[in-house]
């Protein structure tokens, strides 16, 4: 009796030990100086971050190869620490990226640059009494004149008004034609090294802004707003904002019958407002999607404290953001710095160069996957009638009405 009690036992320890000895020996070789980077990434990272780091390639490797829709979600001041130019440009202009959703502050401190003003290393333990006193701006171990704002203010409100600008319109619309000013701009100065938002208007690339109004860009909208009254027209729609980005989703997996990732960087209310495009779709709309299908994120957030910046892909997924397969096989979180990995990680991606799609240009298939989600939408009206009344239990409407008595 006692041995045959055991024998259930012995054999799930031996499937148990069967699944363990296929997994990879951890057994690094020494680095010489002559791999090429994606040896070192498959070969040299065996643990702990540095296998989150390898994992995360992998799947960042593997949304080129199944040419999923890559979108790419922007948080922190990257573009005064340059990741743009480093990784992010370069990644567009191979085709790796499809749309981007960042805040307005990465877009506004990119303009420093193409008019002429520099973003310096400095000391962050200096004393900011004394570099308010100099009048340098301070973004961490980042320095700039407040001349750089005071005239990239200029800038924006004078492109601002132009007539192109003046109705109501989506971020991605407005940031297209900033990018075209400020490509303009660039053509004529001889910048060589382009902005982000010259560079997505050049090739496509749709930029949303999830919280438009919590940046320098909008700030002065809102002088123009009150300087000029009713000859300034322009407004952001943040209504047709959040149907849009559902709506490019829907296109990408529904009409272009693509898989899609996300490459999140960092976290906060970019990274939300993309994946927030698919509980749009399934749980308001009633439109059926999975989410997304393979995830990817670098943040030093912890995931234990419920912020939304941190939250894995589990937890995404129960609210049908992300997929089932993606839980399973297809997500990493990277905790570690952005700016420590990225351009790491680019560097061998870029290296292969295989790695080269042509460019989807989703922008301009804006109002083909707005007028396709609508029609998906009216096939639903009637279903989705119902859901926008709500009839209060009995309780409490007898508690309501002793409310009103007294």
């Amino acid at each position: 009796m006692a041995k045959a009690a055991r024998t259930p036992k012995v054999a799930t320890q031996g499937r148990l030990r069967k699944d363990f000895d296929k997994a990879r020996d951890v057994r690094p070789l020494g680095i010489t100086g002559k791999e090429k980077p994606l040896d070192i990434i498959t070969r040299m990272f065996p643990a702990y971050v540095g296998r989150q780091e390898r994992t995360a390639f992998e799947l960042m490797k593997k949304s080129v190869q199944d040419d999923a829709a890559v979108f790419l979600t922007l948080s922190g001041a990257m573009t005064p620490a340059g990741l743009h130019q480093s990784c992010i440009i370069p990644l567009i202009e191979r085709g790796i990226i499809d749309c981007i959703t960042t805040t307005g502050a990465n877009l506004y401190h990119d303009a420093h640059r193409v008019i002429g003003h520099r973003i310096r290393e400095i000391e962050p333990n200096a004393g900011d009494l004394q570099y308010r006193l100099a009048r340098i701006i301070r973004i961490y171990d980042l320095g700039f004149w407040e001349e750089t704002l005071l005239e990239t203010d200029k800038l924006f409100s004078a492109i601002l008004r132009g007539p192109e600008f003046q109705h109501r319109m989506t971020t991605p619309k407005l940031h297209y034609l900033l990018g075209k000013r400020i490509y303009e701009m660039e053509e004529a100065l001889g910048v060589t090294n382009p902005s982000l938002l010259s560079t997505a208007y050049r090739y496509g690339v749709p930029i949303f802004v999830g919280a438009v109004q919590d940046g320098s860009i909008f700030l002065n909208i809102v002088k123009l707003k009150r300087l000029l009254g009713k000859s300034f027209k322009l407004e952001i729609d943040v209504c047709d904002d959040v149907f849009e980005m559902g709506a490019i989703q829907h296109h990408c997996f529904s009409t272009l019958k693509k898989k899609m990732a996300i490459w999140i960087l960092g976290g906060g209310v970019p990274k939300n407002y993309t994946l927030q495009g698919e509980p749009l779709l399934d749980q308001i709309l009633g439109v059926p999607t999975h989410g997304f299908d393979l995830d990817v994120q670098f943040c030093v957030d912890p995931v234990d404290n419920g912020a939304l910046s941190s939250c894995p892909a589990g937890e995404g997924h129960t609210w049908g953001k992300v997929s089932a397969e993606s839980v399973a096989t297809g997500s990493m979180y990277c905790h570690t710095d952005v700016t420590a990995v990225f351009p790491w990680l680019t560097y061998a991606l870029l290296s292969d160069e295989r790695v080269h799609r042509k460019h989807r240009r989703l922008y301009n298939a804006r109002d083909l996957a707005v007028r396709t989600l609508q029609r998906a939408v009216e096939r639903r009206r009637k279903v989705l009638k119902s859901t926008i009344e709500y009839r209060f239990p009995k309780r409490a409407k007898k508690l309501q009405a002793k409310k009103r008595s007294r």
